[in-house]
């Protein structure tokens, strides 16, 4: 199993502290949650502490950007050195042309999708994916609890990628902890994203783990 942890859990008065942590750890990837106070109630961190993060971590940059007209931001993500960028659907007016030009880029592309959306809206885009990012909470908050009818929409996904012959990989963010990570697991995810679960952890290196090897 892939772990991306999600900074948005992270202690913001001391941010180097986490990140030198996820540095040393098993994590796959560094998950970063820009939120707009548009698309999402909520605004979290925009590209200077982007920035300042992609100067020090030393994981691929997974950026997922919960904002409206997010094809106006490829360039500055790209500048980030991002490995992935993570749009949702539901924002994206034109997501196919979004899709290409991330492509073009150089980064790889995402398309996250809210919990009531569902996986029938990517069949005719699922091909040109990276990934596809399950929400499994509403998104614009931490801490929320996971949403059952996530597993059933994992599986429709799986079956979805297989039989388009895909090579998306399914992400999933929201309540993840080590029994969601695992129902997650059998699922049919491929990366789990973990907010609380990690970063409130007595042992966040160790909470990392406990997914990986799920």
């Amino acid at each position: 199993m892939l772990v991306s942890p999600s900074l948005l859990a992270a202690d913001f008065t001391n941010l180097s502290k986490d990140i030198d942590m996820i540095n040393r750890s098993e994590a796959d990837m560094l998950h970063l949650d820009v939120m707009d106070g548009v698309f999402v109630p909520n605004i979290s961190f925009g590209f200077p502490v982007l920035d300042s993060v992609a100067k020090i971590c030393r994981k691929p940059l997974d950026v997922h950007l919960m904002i409206v007209e997010p094809e106006k931001w490829i360039s500055q993500v790209r500048d980030l050195g991002a490995y992935m960028m993570n749009i949702h659907q539901e924002a994206c007016l034109h997501l196919y042309s979004t899709v290409c030009h991330i492509h073009e880029a150089g980064m790889k592309a995402g398309v996250t999708l809210n919990p009531a959306t569902p996986v029938s809206t990517l069949e005719d885009i699922i091909a040109d994916l990276d990934m596809v990012l399950l929400m499994s909470v509403e998104p614009g908050f931490g801490g929320q609890s996971f949403i059952p009818h996530t597993l059933e929409k994992v599986r429709k996904l799986k079956e979805l990628i297989i039989r388009s012959g895909s090579k998306a990989m399914i992400q999933v963010d929201g309540g993840v902890n080590a029994s969601t990570g695992k129902a997650l697991a059998e699922a049919g995810a491929d990366i789990l994203v973990a907010g609380s679960y990690v970063f409130k952890a007595t042992d966040p290196a160790a909470a990392i783990n406990s997914l990986k090897t799920l």
